[in-house]
């Protein structure tokens, strides 16, 4: 329910060609960090689960970064439509 509200964002033609693109990973991120954080406020005591979406969250966070550094304005897209803040540390 979750991930098909989500991944409808892009286009069905966008996904097949940019899989490796920054926006595509970063959107497949999201999508996981959606999920596990459903699953940890029913598992509360579910500490590996919680190791994995602090990992997800930083390289989440590093594709961020260097997307900001290298393009803005797709950086504030992608922040926008995903709905996600924006990092305070650059």
């Amino acid at each position: 329910m979750v991930k098909n509200s989500f991944i409808s964002i892009i286009s069905q033609e966008e996904k097949e060609e940019n899989r490796g693109s920054v926006e595509f990973q970063v959107l497949s991120f999201t999508n996981k960090i959606r999920r596990l954080t459903s699953h940890l406020e029913l598992h509360r005591k579910d500490y590996l689960s919680q190791r994995g979406l602090r990992k997800i969250l930083g390289k989440r966070q590093r594709l961020l970064s260097y997307l900001s550094k290298k393009n803005r304005v797709r950086y504030k897209n992608l922040i926008n439509r995903l709905g996600i803040r924006e990092s305070r540390i650059r």
